[in-house]
């Protein structure tokens, strides 16, 4: 199966946590966490469409100002999610700077930021470049199944989680995955190309297996065209199947309650990104500083039945003992 994103850690497993998914067939990414950014180009951090916080503790929000510098003067939109009190905090950071020369600017940088509150609902409000970023257009709205984001193709999920404060933990899930056999276009005699975007968002409405899909592209500089039923193309060229799923906890502590929102929340995922801070024989330190041991990071992962986990957040006490980390997660995670 050909993935359609890429999920990597910004940061070494001893720096700041930062997940970061790049869409390898569209100009966007989604980043979890605004730790320390320096390792990501300004490229990269103008494809970011929405940044989703677990919580803002500084090595966990210290990176919005270098992706807010370089989003400025630029028409640009992005969407920032975060835990209570999210909106107080940024419209704070904001305000801290001084915006009396952005009026001048042809560009409009619109941030429309949105919180999850204990009452099961999402509050949200924009602050724009032109405005000075003051904020403005609250909404407030319901979090059906703790659903931050839905797409056509795409769902972001949150679960509340306790670390002496209120952290969220993510799941972002591909609703199906439209895999493209191009051995079997070739056999068509049609090539890929901007058209199957339209194939796709076909299969993604249900459209009926009669409807018709315009497949158009150019060789040797004339344009060429061609029609099929949307039907024949699914059984010869295209595999449906379940879509990708990455879930990211970090700063939570051991609980019975945590462990049940966790294991709830990775289910099934193909990427399970998790803290492990401290080693098992420091469980009395994790427990007081709220994080995770790397053994029980392990067994949530194979609680929630994950096909792979990355554990990170390490402590630098541990300089020199990742291996020690990683061997302890992975003998949980095989149930050893």
């Amino acid at each position: 199966m050909t993935p359609h994103f890429i999920p990597a850690l910004v940061n070494g497993d001893f720096q700041d946590p930062g997940l970061y998914l790049d869409f390898l067939f569209a100009r966007r990414a989604i980043l979890f966490d605004l730790g320390d950014l320096a390792p990501l180009s300004a490229k990269k951090l103008l494809r970011i469409s929405d940044v989703c916080v677990s919580h803002t503790h500084i090595d966990h929000f210290n990176g919005f100002d270098r992706l807010l510098r370089i989003c400025l003067g630029r028409d640009k939109g992005m969407r920032l999610f975060g835990p209570p009190h999210f909106l107080r905090q940024l419209e704070s950071r904001l305000a801290s700077y001084s915006w009396n020369l952005i009026a001048s600017y042809p560009t409009e940088f619109i941030i429309t930021a949105a919180e999850a509150a204990p009452d099961g609902t999402i509050r949200s409000a924009v602050f724009s470049s032109r405005k000075a970023f003051a904020r403005e257009s609250e909404e407030e709205r319901s979090a059906l199944d703790g659903i931050l984001l839905d797409e056509e193709n795409l769902r972001i999920r949150y679960a509340f989680l306790e670390h002496n404060t209120t952290t969220l933990g993510f799941a972002l899930e591909e609703k199906v995955h439209v895999n493209i056999m191009k051995n079997k276009l070739e056999e068509l005699g049609v090539p890929v190309g901007p058209w199957l975007a339209e194939l796709k968002r076909a299969v993604l409405a249900g459209a009926g297996d009669d409807t018709v899909v315009r497949a158009v592209w150019k060789e040797r500089g004339e344009v060429r065209e061609r029609h099929f039923l949307l039907g024949e193309l699914k059984e010869k060229t295209l595999s449906v199947v379940r879509g990708e799923k990455v879930a990211y906890v970090t700063d939570v502590s051991f609980s019975e309650t945590n462990r049940e929102r966790i294991v709830e929340l990775a289910r099934g995922a193909d990427y399970f990104f998790i803290e492990a801070t401290f080693l098992d024989s420091e469980r009395e330190r994790a427990h007081k500083r709220c994080h995770l041991t790397a053994r029980q990071a392990g067994e949530l992962a194979r609680a929630a039945q994950v096909a792979r986990v990355i554990p990170f957040h390490f402590s630098p006490r541990h300089l020199g003992e990742e291996n020690l980390l990683r061997q302890e997660v992975e003998a949980a995670f095989r149930g050893e």
